[in-house]
């Protein structure tokens, strides 16, 4: 019975894993498209404004449920007086969140001096916000059987509408309303989407025994997710109103480029494991092989990805029609993008801990690196403008090696050699790209899609020479061994 039950759980995990990626390849391909195309249309000033607010909503979302979620997915047995007590729990917060806000709507917009688009683009953030909400107990089910392929559905459904809405609304020339547009249109069939997958009926009561066994899991959990959104959207508002909605444009511009890797891989795989450590918890033989083969495949893929955007964005940015305006930002996004390879060596033990259920090392971390945010960016954005921040990220990244230092108290982990190979082999990559920038101009779409592909053959060729492993086998062992 017990193997019956691991073999089900393995064919969970690689469907939920390849639905994932499956669904962050899509997305970031319609996002891809709709970045071009936004960015080409709409100014730094307008894409600022879009990120600021965004960054509003993100910090109110993590007091929507005092981890409350979390703690579901992490308990082995849920009960439906604790699922009642959760979403009770959240819809109190936010209700209570949205009023305050559509109250304090006069003091935002007079702070960032919002033209009327701008609060429009808020208020539907707002509403965005409470019905996301109402999502949460259905994700909750699908998350803790492990049926990631039914969430990323809805993803998908959401993603497509919404980067279409904000595509052709652009183009009809309807410049920050586009974006107000397609949130509103996201988060209605999302809702309606998800119910229809996983349906649960709404249920309202409050059980204080349920609540307290729920908070001791969920209060420093979300505690640490909002250190988290305090050193980084927190600091987004910082800047909104330091270096103008344009500085903020150029910083958002890099730092989203810096991190589609991560974002596509590194964020996919964590989200799957964290149920799945929390399933196995107790096994620390499993749980150390699945970190090393973790550590091994995100470094396969994110790292050569990394280091070719470094020697392509630039010539990206001459070759795009209308986007030479972005070239005041690549200082920035080589800053970001050798803080991501850092922070991709790091991340997946912060995950660790919060499988494990050790929740206060999490939040150690988290108020280490939110005081250094905090401490370091105000003087360093005074001294260099929208360049300060990127620096304080960087320096910030580097002191993961903390979390490292923490899971090998834990565990006997191996790090640097699941990663050497592909460290070793993408910097060939990058010298073999360098070289070949020496011969041939980069001044075609033709001419960087011939690049990218000699990068890949360059990477894969000196995998297999130097370290005798087959770049194809990984992906195949990728799916064997999730």
């Amino acid at each position: 019975m017990a193997n019956v039950q691991v073999d089900s759980t393995k064919r969970d995990t690689i469907l939920s894993t390849l639905s994932l990626f499956f669904q962050s390849g899509y997305s970031a391909i319609l996002g891809l498209i709709a970045n071009l195309v936004l960015t080409i249309l709409l100014s730094p000033t307008i894409f600022g404004i879009y990120i600021t607010v965004l960054s509003m909503i993100s910090i109110l979302n993590y007091f929507s449920d005092i981890g409350l979620a979390a703690s579901l997915i992490q308990k082995k047995i849920i009960t439906d007086e604790e699922i009642k007590t959760t979403f009770t729990v959240q819809q109190i917060l936010i209700i209570s969140i949205i009023l305050i806000c559509f109250l304090l709507t006069p003091v935002t917009r007079s702070f960032y001096n919002l033209p009327q688009e701008g609060i429009y683009l808020y208020w539907a953030l707002l509403v965005s916000f409470f019905l996301s909400s109402l999502k949460t107990i259905p994700s909750v089910f699908l998350e803790r059987k492990i049926q990631f392929q039914k969430i990323v559905l809805v993803q998908i459904v959401e993603n497509t509408l919404f980067y279409l809405t904000v595509i052709i609304a652009a183009l009809l020339g309807l410049g920050l309303t586009s974006f107000t547009i397609a949130v509103m249109v996201r988060a209605v069939v999302g809702l309606i989407t998800i119910y229809s997958i996983s349906f649960w009926r709404p249920q309202i009561g409050i059980s204080s025994r349920s609540l307290r066994q729920l908070l001791s899991f969920g209060l420093p959990f979300q505690a640490s997710s909002f250190l988290a959104l305090f050193k980084d959207d927190l600091i987004i508002l910082f800047l909104g109103k330091a270096v103008g909605f344009a500085g903020v444009g150029y910083i958002g511009w890099a730092k989203k480029w810096a991190e589609v890797p991560i974002r596509i891989v590194m964020d996919n795989i964590s989200r799957v494991i964290f149920p799945l450590i929390a399933r196995f918890q107790e096994d620390k033989a499993k749980i150390t092989r699945l970190l090393e083969k973790i550590l091994a495949y995100q470094s396969a893929l994110i790292i050569p990805a990394i280091v070719g955007m470094i020697f392509l964005m630039k010539p990206l940015t001459e070759v795009i029609p209308r986007y030479s305006k972005w070239s005041m930002a690549l200082p920035l996004f080589y800053i970001f993008a050798l803080s991501s390879l850092i922070v991709s060596f790091g991340a997946p033990f912060v995950n660790l801990f919060n499988a494990l259920g050790k929740v206060k090392i999490t939040f150690s971390l988290m108020l280490f690196w939110t005081l250094l945010a905090w401490l370091l960016t105000p003087p360093a954005t005074w001294l260099a403008g929208f360049t300060g921040y990127p620096f304080v990220h960087l320096f910030i990244s580097c002191t993961y090696i903390a979390a490292i230092w923490q899971a090998k108290k834990l565990l006997t982990i191996k790090i640097f050699k699941p990663v050497l190979p592909y460290i070793t082999s993408a910097l060939i990559m990058g010298g073999a790209i360098w070289l070949l920038n020496s011969f041939i101009s980069f001044s075609s779409a033709i001419a960087l899609f011939t690049v990218v592909l000699l990068g890949v053959v360059f990477y894969a060729a000196s995998l297999n020479i130097f370290f005798r492993i087959n770049f194809i086998a990984i992906l195949k062992d990728l799916k064997k061994n999730t």
